[in-house]
């Protein structure tokens, strides 16, 4: 089955005060430490939608084997960037695809292969990440739901959809995951790294 990763990345980081995809985390940026864990998953079809501060994101991750998707409606929230993408994924005929956003540094390559093949094994079903009580991405979507994933709407992402069917996904924990979105986060993620 043709899975392909959407990596969302277009944000305008207005919490953070400057672009958090290209906030480092070790020697790397969160945008290239996130194309570099989806590069390493089973699942090499890697699409990047970039939009706020694109050019300056592009020159860091151009060199990479991945399509690079621009969204000139990126103002309107993460759910342009999910259609934007999700139409390429689409025109290309996956069959399902893997959501993942680049303000999730802890996810791991191994993460990403236990939510495809957990979908392998049922892809009728979504399959999605369970942290802090709640279901959010990395999350599978097979293409039955491509249609839904292209008429959200607002910057709440895949989140409203995953509620929804909420009967129906499967579910992976990921305890360490959590967005970084604010100086406060990001300093606590350096905290972290630098005690573990």
């Amino acid at each position: 089955m043709k899975i392909a990763i959407l990596i969302l990345a277009a944000g305008q980081s207005s919490r953070m005060g400057q672009p958090k995809q290209l906030l480092k985390l070790g020697k790397k940026t969160f945008i290239q430490n996130c194309i570099e864990t989806a590069l390493k998953s089973s699942c090499p079809n890697i699409y990047c939608v970039i939009g706020a501060n694109a050019s300056e994101i592009s020159a860091y991750i151009k060199h990479y084997p991945i399509q690079i998707i621009e969204n000139p409606d990126y103002k309107n929230g993460l759910s342009t960037s999910i259609k934007v993408g999700v139409r390429c994924i689409e025109q290309d005929d996956f069959e399902a695809v893997l959501i993942l956003l680049a303000d999730q540094p802890k996810i791991t390559k191994s993460h990403l292969n236990d939510l495809i093949a957990l979908f392998l094994k049922n892809p009728e079903k979504p399959v999605a990440t369970a942290y802090q009580s709640s279901v959010g991405v990395p999350a599978v979507f097979p293409k039955k739901y491509f249609q839904e994933l292209k008429t959200l709407s607002g910057d709440k992402g895949a989140k409203p959809l995953l509620k929804k069917l909420s009967k129906s996904i499967h579910c992976i924990p990921f305890s360490e995951l959590r967005d970084i979105d604010t100086p406060e986060d990001y300093q606590d993620l350096l905290d972290n790294e630098i005690v573990s």
